[in-house]
């Protein structure tokens, strides 16, 4: 790549997947195996010579170049906050308001996605500190990324979001507004490619494997996996943002970002669209199909009920969205309560089955066990305030994040991407205990296949001998 041929027998990171490691090829030599030995000593002392050489080359300490990198991220984010306020400070008080909401429309569904990577980093630390094995869980390969890459796709996400937004508000108080305009759509742009490439690069493997769950969760034609309905699940926490990710791009294909086009609410990007409780509602659809699938498969009466659980989330979104296309007061009198009622009802429920079916409570906080224990495994596992503070937490967000679904209520958008922020933090802690059932299951199954093993009933025995799929 480089210019110079380089050996790849003994770098694992140059080998395909799956490749034997290559030691030496003696044959190549023309010689013995005496001479491939000679060859093989005079090598390790030409090393033993260069190993001076490289270490006398005076690299930074891991802790200075930590220290260094987080210098320069203090730096970046005090010039993007000091460049960002004093554009929009040049702006009249009149167009700031809603230029601001225009900005924060094409980035803040992009800063949600980039809190989501960082708190899933987050799990999965968790996960191998308490040496959960999430991978067999997921049905990931052995290359799956860590929490460690899945933080720096968090970091870059984090640092490129902000400059986009801190260039096109800069831009646009300069009246440079076409070169305003083509930021967002760049990002947005450049995003898409980096996820949808077939290239080798940017972990192909995980964007494979995540498109692939993506696909599935829309058409479930298939059994339903563990990971196809946890990534739905998480969808329905971000219906907000999927939702805001559609108006921007409906805005950049009509070509009205940076103009005043979008300010009457009926127009095709307006804020009275039926396109949005449309998207708003796709995230419940799919997990409420994928409940039927999984009835069909089974037969367990409890999908029925979980998909229950998802269709009153439709009533919330659609109540919601009638306020603009019905007279205020049969808003008013009829379709508003109506929205409190399926709002509340939607939450209860939502909370009733998050404590009774996918939390485990008889061994609670078990995940946060660490291998090695730590000041926050000693703060979490087997304290009782965890579990008043996962109730109570859980409960008030699941009343509230109905906020969201509210098509009528998007305009306080500050409060509305706090809630979101809020939702997603409830999500994120309601994955680690979600992960502890399964892995509780998946326990106590190995533990009942063990017995089965060392003591094999009759019945056992003749399944066995019989060769049936049980």
């Amino acid at each position: 790549m480089f210019g110079g041929a380089i050996n790849t027998a003994y770098s694992p990171h140059l080998r395909k997947s799956g490749s034997r490691p290559v030691f030496t090829e003696l044959g190549d030599l023309g010689g013995s195996a005496e001479e491939g030995f000679l060859h093989l000593s005079v090598a390790t002392e030409m090393k033993g010579v260069s190993t001076p050489l490289s270490t006398a080359v005076m690299m930074p300490s891991p802790a200075f170049l930590w220290r260094f990198k987080m210098l320069l991220f203090f730096i970046w984010g005090i010039g993007c906050c000091k460049i960002g306020w004093d554009s929009v400070m040049r702006m009249s008080a009149e167009l700031r308001d809603l230029f601001l909401y225009e900005a924060f429309l094409y980035y803040n569904p992009l800063l949600l996605m980039a809190l989501v990577i960082w708190l899933w980093g987050a799990n999965l630390w968790v996960f191998s500190q308490a040496n959960v094995n999430y991978a067999k869980m997921f049905d990931l390969d052995q290359y799956h990324l860590t929490h460690r890459e899945i933080w720096k796709c968090a970091i870059w996400m984090t640092i490129i979001v902000p400059t986009s937004m801190t260039a096109y508000l800069y831009l646009y108080s300069h009246n440079e507004v076409s070169l305003a305009a083509s930021q967002p759509v760049l990002l947005y742009i450049g995003l898409t490619m980096i996820l949808i490439s077939p290239f080798d690069i940017f972990y192909l493997s995980s964007r494979y494997y995540l498109l692939k769950t993506l696909w599935r969760i829309i058409l479930p034609l298939q059994a339903i996996s563990f990971s196809d309905f946890f990534v739905a699940d998480i969808m329905t926490s971000m219906a907000k943002v999927f939702s805001d990710l559609e108006r921007s791009a409906c805005r950049m294909l009509h070509g009205q970002v940076a103009t005043i086009a979008w300010f009457e609410a009926d127009s095709v990007c307006g804020s009275h669209s039926v396109a949005i409780p449309l998207v708003l509602v796709l995230p419940y659809i799919f997990r409420l199909f994928q409940c039927l699938r999984q009835f069909k498969d089974t037969g367990e009466k409890s999908s029925v009920l979980n998909a229950l659980k998802y269709s009153t989330a439709v009533p919330v979104i659609f109540l919601s969205a009638l306020k603009y296309h019905v007279f205020p007061d049969r808003w008013t009198n009829i379709y508003r309560p109506l929205w409190l009622l399926s709002s509340l009802l939607n939450s209860m429920y939502s909370f009733y089955w998050d404590v009774n079916r996918d939390w485990d409570l008889s061994c609670f906080t078990r995940i946060f066990k660490f291998g090695r224990p730590n000041i926050c495994s000693y703060l979490i596992h087997g304290r009782q305030w965890v579990l008043f503070w996962v109730f109570g937490s859980n409960l008030i967000l699941r009343c509230t994040w109905t906020y969201k679904l509210s098509a009528h209520l998007r305009h306080n958008y500050l409060t509305v991407f706090t809630i979101t922020a809020l939702e997603i933090f409830r999500r994120f802690q309601w994955i680690f205990f979600r992960v502890e059932n399964e892995w509780n299951k998946m326990s106590s199954k190995s533990s009942v296949q063990l017995s089965s093993i060392d003591n094999p009933s009759e019945e056992d025995k003749l399944l066995s001998s019989n060769d049936h799929n049980v």
